[in-house]
């Protein structure tokens, strides 16, 4: 049996490998500063290897960096020895029902540069859109206090979070010498960590106003590639204008960035306001030019896509709105029409659809168009009644103002400070996800996102799921929220999710029958193991006594499993089951994907019976079995009922 590892991925230690199997030639050993034999690359060999200059020292390149940038990568790839810890009185089952943890949704509160790395081995490349709407930077508002003072040894232990008083943020004013630096330390972990989630399709929206949008682009651009930013939203949040001084400022941005753009694959928004000028036996429809009016694609280049149609000028379709038939053959009286060419440039246009394509749909939804008297132009039915979504979201429906109503009118007070409105997080959604997708929001607030999933999923009968993540922030208590019992603003998003989904089934209760509204709730904590790793020197029979049971005294076998599917890639929101065995209280997750079983004292029986069943993964206490003797036959039990099982101890 291997014993599990019960602690986050090592970052650096796998991106070491991976340059070590690309360059075994570059991976040598050197002396540290401690006089030890360490690990390293050798520069000059990887320099052959890759023929490419590698630039040294203070040499001029393009770069865009800041003080502790360096550690701000350690950071991201350090590991952390955590867990998840499942809250069943504060979790809501999928219909709703208060304490059920039948969700699959999922609600963490906790810091998210943890909760982050927690969920990289089970959430890797699953995640279809992020959005976030983190702190702005304005000098008044706090930011995660990542410590950078810390030594990369200390990352390691407490993964930057706290400060010597256990204070997790602070508040950023500009007078601090380090205003944008901290900012930027806070943000850039985070964000390495977040493209790792992502599926090869999926998307990115963060929130940002003028304070930073230039620093974060220029992250964002280092992390994600220029190339993959699809753009940045101007967002008409306060259509009344802010005074600041010098200019009343209305907007603020959203950046939007693909994990892959040339694998990124989204929605258009209806258009509401959508009229079709023409009808048929199918509806309403308008017409659009056949040829692609890029020059980019040209003859020269689309050779296939330039050819003549014919214009059957005797076959007329609706000779009132100057519609006929046409074809790739000639006929008697038919008029050849070939793409145009541009007008400025005069390149040789092409057309939009090859032979194929438009032999399939000729007469149907390609016909010809009289533009003017003998002059003609092939044409498409356009029928769909969408749009892309627009880089100026000015509607008034996106204001600042309107998200404050919504959550005043959802939880019966000023409850919550700027949150994100419906509407935007509602077009966003639709736009990066389809019905099975699931979404990570990891700055959660007032949970905007989660409400917008479940109301487009009672819309269209989708299953997308989300993952909020939210610091419990305590709210300040001369405010609302606190007298009306909100001492954390994970109370709040988790009150939103509650209410919201009720209201959604009571508005809609035909509908919505199989809508899962329910979210399972979880903590970050220290991790299940305790601290067994001594110097020879340290031991004493105290230790010896510590070592017989590396399990801390306060962890239920519950946290075990959580731990446990954490460190195997098991998703948080998996079916879990609970039977006895020989006595023996054993857990069965995803169908019998995972089988574990923590109890002590375990017999014979228990391995057998769990070894029938063929599970993917058998998990067991290390200390678990009841004798030398069970744990002498353990592995040929499984070798003779599962021996493809993967059996493992913690």
């Amino acid at each position: 049996m291997d014993k599990l590892k019960m602690y986050t991925p090592d970052k650096a230690e796998e991106n070491f490998r991976k340059l070590a199997e690309l360059f075994p030639d570059a991976v040598t050993e050197t002396v540290d500063e401690n006089g030890e034999v360490v690990r390293a690359i050798d520069k000059d060999a990887l320099m052959q290897e890759i023929s490419a200059k590698v630039i040294d020292g203070v040499q001029e390149r393009y770069q865009f960096t800041w003080p502790d940038k360096k550690k701000s990568v350690v950071l991201a790839n350090a590991p952390i020895a955590k867990t998840l810890r499942l809250q069943p009185e504060k979790s809501v089952g999928r219909d709703g029902t208060a304490g059920s943890v039948d969700s699959d949704n999922i609600y963490i509160e906790g810091d998210n540069l943890d909760a982050l790395k927690l969920l990289q081995e089970t959430y890797l490349g699953k995640i279809k859109m992020i959005y976030i709407d983190p702190p702005y930077n304005t000098g008044s508002d706090f930011v995660y206090n990542d410590s950078f003072k810390q030594n990369a040894d200390d990352y390691a232990d407490n993964s930057g979070q706290t400060d010597e008083d256990g204070n997790q943020l602070v508040q950023n004013t500009e007078s601090n010498g380090r205003f944008h630096t901290d900012w930027l330390n806070m943000m850039y972990p985070r964000l390495r960590l977040a493209k790792d989630l992502l599926t090869d399709d999926g998307v990115i929206f963060i929130s940002i106003d003028d304070n930073e949008v230039d620093n974060l682009t220029k992250i964002c651009n280092e992390v994600f590639g220029a190339n993959n930013h699809c753009g940045t939203f101007v967002i008409n949040s306060t259509p009344n204008a802010r005074d600041y001084g010098h200019i009343g400022k209305m907007h603020e941005y959203c950046l939007f960035y693909a994990k892959e753009v040339e694998e990124t694959v989204t929605n258009m928004l209806p258009d509401e306001g959508k009229t079709f000028k023409y009808m048929d036996d199918k509806g309403g429809y308008n017409i659009h030019p056949l040829y692609n009016s890029n020059e980019s694609f040209h003859k020269g280049n689309r050779p296939n896509l330039y050819y003549p149609f014919y214009v059957y000028i005797n076959e007329p379709i609706d000779k009132e709105n100057g519609f006929y038939k046409i074809g790739l053959e000639s006929k008697k009286d038919s008029v050849e029409v070939y793409p145009p060419k541009s007008l400025k440039n005069q390149v040789q246009f092409v057309w939009r659809w090859g032979k194929e394509k438009a032999i399939r749909f000729m007469n149907k939804e390609v016909i010809a168009y009289e533009v003017n008297p003998g002059e003609y132009r092939i044409v498409q039915k356009m029928r769909h009644s969408e749009k892309i979504i627009r880089s100026l979201l000015i509607d008034t429906k996106y204001s600042s103002r309107r998200g404050t109503a919504e959550v005043e009118e959802i939880l019966g007070g000023k409850i919550f400070s700027f949150p994100k409105p419906f509407s935007l997080l509602y077009d966003l959604c639709r736009v990066g996800t389809s019905e099975n997708d699931m979404v990570l929001d990891f700055f959660s607030g007032s949970a905007t996102t989660a409400h917008a999933l479940m109301q487009i999923n009672s819309e269209d009968f989708g299953n997308r799921k989300f993952i909020m993540v939210q610091i419990p922030e305590p709210t300040d208590q001369n405010g609302e929220a606190y007298r009306a019992g909100y001492l954390n603003i994970c109370d709040v998003g988790e009150e939103r999710i509650r209410r919201v989904g009720k209201k959604i089934k009571e508005d809609s209760p035909l509908t919505t029958q199989n809508l899962d509204i329910g979210f399972r709730c979880f903590t970050i904590d220290s991790s299940n193991m305790k601290d067994v790793y001594y110097k020879p020197s340290e031991y004493g029979q105290m230790n010896l006594d510590n070592l017989m049971d590396n399990i801390k005294e306060d962890r239920t076998p519950e946290d075990l499993l959580i731990q446990v599917m954490l460190d195997l890639g098991v998703l948080l929101s998996s079916k879990i089951e609970q039977a006895e065995i020989a006595g023996k209280k054993v857990f069965s997750v995803a169908d019998g994907y995972l089988i574990a079983c923590f109890d002590k004292n375990v017999m014979d029986a228990t391995v057998i019976e769990i070894a029938k069943r063929k599970p993917f993964y058998a998990v067991f206490r290390d200390s678990g079995m009841a004798s030398d003797s069970v744990a002498a036959n353990f592995e040929q039990i499984f070798e003779t009922y599962s021996p493809n099982t993967v059996r493992k101890v913690l």
